[in-house]
């Protein structure tokens, strides 16, 4: 778990879809607005049975951006998920 200065975990919002298409063209839009996102897969313990198991991944900082930009265009997505990070940046650190 990663935390910020005030000891509060960070925030990670993943968008989910039906479908992979949907999911692609979302991206397409946020970058295409300035919008960073990462396309991830969608944690199992928020899948659910309508997720296609491929979310995009926003930060914490650009969640209002992506809400304004959702409400402005109307895309197709399914859901909008809050978790902790589950991103541990000591991964894979040998020395």
């Amino acid at each position: 778990m990663t935390e910020n200065k005030r000891n509060k975990p960070e925030l990670n919002y993943y968008i989910l879809f039906e479908n992979y298409t949907h999911g692609l063209a979302l991206e397409k839009l946020l970058k295409g607005e300035g919008i960073p996102a990462r396309i991830a897969p969608t944690p199992r313990s928020i899948q659910g049975e309508l997720s296609c198991g491929m979310s995009l991944l926003i930060k914490e900082e650009n969640i209002d951006a992506v809400r304004e930009c959702l409400e402005r265009h109307q895309p197709k997505y399914h859901s909008i998920v809050e978790m902790e990070c589950q991103i541990n940046p000591n991964r894979n650190v040998f020395c």
